[in-house]
């Protein structure tokens, strides 16, 4: 399958990516990706684990410098702008932030950290700060969390306290890394159903959703594109992309012999041999 790449306008970019590649000595591990995200769309990355997922995000964030192509957000490009300055637009929730944070912080110290995208707050917060904060910890469904200690919350706890700081700083764009990973079914599906309601308050941030369980695409996601070996396969709408001849797709971005189900307004996978 070539790259392409299919969106719509809907009234105005949020983030485009142009051929952005990005090589570590010989190897490449990111190759020529497109990616635009307009407003109201909500995307969804698939790819197996080594797909470049990572490395996309940390070149977004700026935290990997790219061999070749353009990154804006909001119309404005790295390079041309102060990254950290946009890195403040983009949000993430991740489980890469969770080891940097100090056991001891208190979850409203957290989320106001979000407001810099720094990690361990050094000051105590300002009476606005921390009014927006507890703001965001309901958004969050984490209200009764803000005096809990990092080091002693659950893995959901966390997860929704990350989301809160995600939205401290009112990101164009919200980047949930695999957020699921960790959380047992029940939490799991409280998370989705969180980030449902989330997907649907007006003026909201752009979601972008990277997993590579279909079972975390919720009917409030529009978008996917599918990664493989630093590529993009297939990008568009969900129900071109995960309709018609997705079984297809889906085995020769994951290489092993997928079928696809869909039941209830939500997705499976079902799994037999590697591809020959």
């Amino acid at each position: 399958m070539g790259n392409r790449f299919k969106s719509g306008k809907v009234g105005g970019s949020v983030l485009r990516v142009s051929g952005l590649t990005v090589r570590r000595g010989s190897a490449v591990i990111l190759e020529q990706v497109d990616w635009r995200v307009e407003r109201g769309e909500h995307w969804v990355i698939l790819g197996a684990n080594g797909c470049g997922k990572t490395s996309l995000l940390k070149s977004l964030l700026g935290y990997l410098t790219p061999s070749n192509g353009e990154i804006e957000v909001l119309g404005e490009r790295y390079g041309a702008h102060d990254w950290r300055e946009l890195r403040r637009r983009i949000g993430i929730v991740s489980s890469m932030l969770q080891a940097s944070l100090p056991a001891n912080e208190p979850a409203l110290a957290t989320v106001v950290s979000g407001l810099s995208a720094q990690l361990d707050l050094w000051r105590e917060p300002t009476r606005a700060e921390a009014a927006a904060a507890q703001r965001h910890l309901r958004r969050a469904g984490a209200a009764g969390l803000a005096k809990r200690a990092w080091g002693v919350l659950s893995q959901g706890e966390r997860q929704r306290v990350l989301i809160a700081r995600a939205l401290m700083a009112e990101p164009a764009l919200l980047i949930l890394d695999e957020p699921c990973a960790g959380l047992d079914p029940v939490a799991r599906e409280r998370f989705l159903s969180r980030l449902e309601g989330l997907a649907k308050e007006e003026g909201g941030p752009a979601p972008a959703l990277v997993t590579h369980h279909v079972e975390e695409i919720t009917p409030s996601f529009t978008h996917v594109m599918l990664l493989r070996q630093g590529k993009v396969m297939e990008a568009g709408p969900r129900e071109e992309i995960l309709g018609r001849g997705a079984s297809v797709r889906l085995s020769e971005t994951f290489g092993a012999r997928l079928r696809l189900t869909r039941r209830q307004g939500r997705f499976g996978l079902e799994v037999g041999g590697e591809l020959g």
